[in-house]
């Protein structure tokens, strides 16, 4: 079931343009891969596995963030080492799409309805779009390498609303993370929380279907 925020004027809903989607944790389940990637960079300069606070961590921000956070100072020179030694690209077949999201994203597409993506990833997420076939969804398809704060900074919200020529108010962003909530909070952009009921924002998304079947109702 959707859990609305009281506030929530459903009626914005039919004017609604465009829907932003943080990529992991929304688009895919993807804490496992990011906990295998990041310990395997750990085990390349012999350290222990991540803690939990770490894993939360990673699963968050972006890339460099990530790696100066779990990694002693002394590593860091040796970052392009790193991605040398250590391919993402072999996790990849690893990561599980959130079941429904195809369905969702044609229901969006067929009502006109603008697809981005916001997210901390740098590299990887052209190739996550090829192999999952889901080029043709989003534009644009912001990442940390393609603004220079990444989020919980505005910026990549505010680049994406530039270039669909619409306002705060005709979209939304879809997150699942306290970094994702502060973005969409600093951009004055409605947010829906995706499965983190701790979260704040307009509205509570169990699952992409039940989305689906509510956008389908008020849009």
């Amino acid at each position: 079931m959707i859990i609305c925020n009281p506030l929530l004027n459903t009626s914005r809903l039919r004017n609604l343009k465009g829907i932003i989607f943080d990529c992991d944790g929304v688009l895919f389940d993807s804490r496992e891969v990011n906990v295998r990637f990041y310990n395997q960079v750990r085990a390349y300069f012999e350290l222990e596995p991540m803690s939990e606070d770490e894993g939360e961590f990673v699963h968050m921000h972006s890339v460099q963030d990530s790696l100066k956070h779990i990694l002693p100072e002394k590593f860091l020179s040796r970052l392009i080492e790193i991605r040398e030694q250590v391919d993402y690209k072999e996790l990849i077949p690893f990561m599980r799409m959130e079941e429904g999201l195809h369905r969702v994203l044609e229901f969006l597409r067929q009502k006109r309805i603008m697809m981005a993506i916001n997210t901390n990833r740098t590299t990887t997420m052209g190739l996550l779009l090829q192999r999952f076939d889901l080029d043709d969804y989003f534009w644009p398809v912001v990442t940390a390498a393609k603004v220079s704060r990444p989020k919980p900074h505005p910026e990549s919200i505010f680049k994406i609303l530039d270039l669909w020529s619409v306002q705060r108010n005709e979209v939304a962003f879809i997150g699942d993370s306290r970094v994702d909530q502060e973005t969409a909070m600093a951009s004055g952009v409605p947010f829906w929380a995706y499965k983190n009921e701790y979260l704040h924002g307009e509205m509570y998304i169990p699952d992409f279907m039940t989305l689906k079947e509510f956008l389908a109702g008020n849009i």
